[in-house]
């Protein structure tokens, strides 16, 4: 009898160590090659922001840019023009698979936006890189179906973390985007193991990120406390703000603009006259100046609204790249403009709109939390708390990922059905209303 436990127990150790081996091994092999593209990604974006920067005429090539852009998704694209919400869906339903193709195109495509002026980020282009490594992998080693999505998940967080040298963040997002109200914990070792690779990969291949200073930090008391709360409640409004802007202009033009290259053409042009309309190149790109600004207290009153505009214009028009650095744009010039009317430090506020305005989109308040440790060296952390709870619990049940699963609601007092993706519920309060 003992010879039979004793027989279990190495059995046991046995599968746990193989395992842990296994999903040690596959991480390190995400990370390695999400880590070098995202030092790619990085890289070559600071040169074609610069060229942009230098070549003011690059700006009127933008609607030959959504032309190119949309005949590369139209002829080449297959499904993966669905980009992160076809990553999730595969997540959540294991029925279309991410294509390998779907890293490469996403590069070209934000390589062009970011070069011509769209107005957006990088994290997508990151992740969707990540995934379609992820499930090169999958297929060169014949992985079981189950651990194929676990390897998908490994592939965001690798993603994330190495865009933002924000590793323990990257390990936390990968699992918790996925859905609300659950965190996926079946995936930490690949999560951990590929987002922290994939970050020091990017380093030794010369990536350095820039992490703003907060200069002061208020005292902690019952009146500094509350004034977080409004503002964050501010944040979370704005936040859900953005997300129907981006996800109107999308449907509003995949319903009258079926043709994928008209739209980028018309998406390019609109950008053009919107910039001479605000007579400034500021809101173009990633906007990066104008955050380092935001820090300093040096930026118009409505800038987080100008920037809102010009990325949901971009990014439901077709283009490229991402929406968590205009997110970030969006939450510190705000912060930047309550400052003075809260009286609360100008970064300090700056600081928390960043984190804020990206909690209320992203739905992942651990990961936004865990992310704000690290970008300012844990300062405030008590109050990054309290305003990633808030936004969290305000921006309701929106967000930038469509198809992010509701697991459990927010609140009971929503009167949500448990397993419904956002856009599904975002069609019901619209059915519901006619």
């Amino acid at each position: 009898m003992d010879n039979k436990i004793n027989l279990r127990d190495k059995s046991k150790y046995m599968i746990f160590t193989s395992t842990l081996i296994k999903w040690v091994f596959w991480g390190s092999i995400v990370g390695v090659a999400v880590g070098s593209t995202s030092a790619l990604l990085l890289n070559a974006n600071d040169f074609l922001t610069d060229t942009r920067n230098e070549n003011n005429f690059l700006l009127f090539l933008l609607p030959l840019g959504g032309i190119l852009i949309g005949y590369i998704y139209r002829y080449h694209g297959a499904n993966s023009r669905r980009g992160n919400d076809l990553i999730l869906e595969y997540i959540h339903n294991g029925n279309e698979e991410v294509p390998l193709r779907m890293g490469p195109i996403v590069y070209v495509s934000t390589f062009i936006t970011h070069l011509l002026g769209g107005s957006t980020g990088r994290e997508g282009a990151a992740i969707q890189m990540g995934t379609s490594i992820a499930q090169g992998v999958n297929r060169l080693f014949k992985v079981d179906k189950l651990d194929r999505k676990i390897l998908i998940m490994c592939g965001i967080s690798g993603g994330f973390g190495s865009a933002f040298g924000t590793p323990i963040t990257g390990t936390i997002f990968g699992m918790e985007v996925i859905a609300l109200g659950k965190m996926k914990y079946e995936s930490l070792v690949p999560c951990f193991v590929s987002s922290f690779v994939g970050h020091f990969v990017a380093k030794s291949w010369g990536v350095e990120h820039s992490h703003h200073i907060i200069k002061i930090i208020p005292d902690i008391n019952t009146m500094t406390i509350i004034k977080i709360i409004l503002v964050s409640i501010i944040f979370s409004f704005v936040s859900v703000l953005y997300s129907q802007l981006r996800h109107g202009v999308k449907n509003f033009s995949e319903k009258y603009l079926k043709n994928l290259m008209i739209r980028g053409m018309i998406g390019g042009i609109i950008i053009i006259l919107l910039t001479y309309l605000v007579g400034s190149r500021e809101y173009l790109g990633r906007g990066l100046p104008m955050i380092d600004k935001a820090f300093d207290g040096q930026v118009p009153p409505l800038a987080f609204l100008i920037k809102i505009v010009f990325t949901a214009i971009t990014m439901g028009m077709g283009f490229r790249g991402g929406e968590v650095i205009p997110l970030f744009f969006v939450g510190a010039t705000l912060g930047n403009t309550l400052s003075n009317i809260v009286n609360l430090p100008t970064s300090f506020l700056a600081a928390i709109g960043l984190i804020a305005v990206f909690c209320g989109a992203s739905n992942v308040p651990i990961a936004c939390f865990v992310f704000s440790i690290e970008l300012f060296e844990g300062k405030g952390i008590i109050f990054f708390f309290i305003s990633c709870i808030v936004s969290y619990l305000f921006s309701g049940h929106h967000g930038i990922y469509a198809s992010q699963k509701i697991y459990e609601p927010k609140s009971r007092l929503l009167n949500l059905i448990p397993g419904e993706i956002i856009t599904a519920v975002e069609g019901n309060k619209k059915n519901t209303k006619t």
